[in-house]
């Protein structure tokens, strides 16, 4: 059954972009990586394969949980990832140590005062293609080798609220 009617349809992240994602946040096997909107998965995936991280995807349609699910399980990787569905603003965060996003801007917007009331200061943001109003990323970096162009916004979250 579909929670609601999902807020942005299911882009696949181009393997070139996870790649960046991924090494910008200089993942390690102790982290616990959030994808919120995680379509089919890859994302987390990819973590757990290249890195040995474990990570929570939340996605809001289940056709897209279900085959997450099973690409995990192709992939050798179930036990390390899992995908929930789940409406992302109605979710705890809190376990996170970095947190992916490729949502549109008002839905970045939206997250935002969630972001910051869930997450421990240091927890990385990540945003593929959009960024997050007034709160100046403190990386930015263009892929230009790609089909399209993409940008990834790199954030942590501070100490004190901003």
């Amino acid at each position: 059954m579909l929670l609601r009617k999902p807020d942005i349809g299911f882009i696949p992240t181009p393997d070139e972009a996870i790649d960046a994602l991924l090494n910008l946040a200089h993942v390690t096997p102790t982290d616990v990586i959030y994808d919120l909107g995680s379509g089919d998965g890859r994302i987390l995936i990819r973590a757990a394969q290249v890195y040995g991280a474990r990570g929570v995807g939340i996605d809001i349609d289940p056709v897209r949980i279900a085959e997450a699910r099973s690409r995990a399980e192709t992939a050798g990787v179930s036990h390390q990832v899992s995908f929930r569905p789940a409406d992302l603003f109605e979710s705890d965060l809190r376990d996170a140590t970095i947190v992916i996003l490729y949502l549109l801007p008002h839905l970045n917007l939206k997250l935002r005062p969630i972001l910051f009331s869930q997450l421990q200061p240091g927890t990385q943001i990540l945003s593929l293609d959009f960024d997050m109003g007034d709160w100046q990323p403190q990386q930015v970096i263009k892929l230009d080798h790609l089909e399209e162009e993409s940008t990834i916004y790199y954030w942590k979250i501070p100490k004190a609220p901003i």
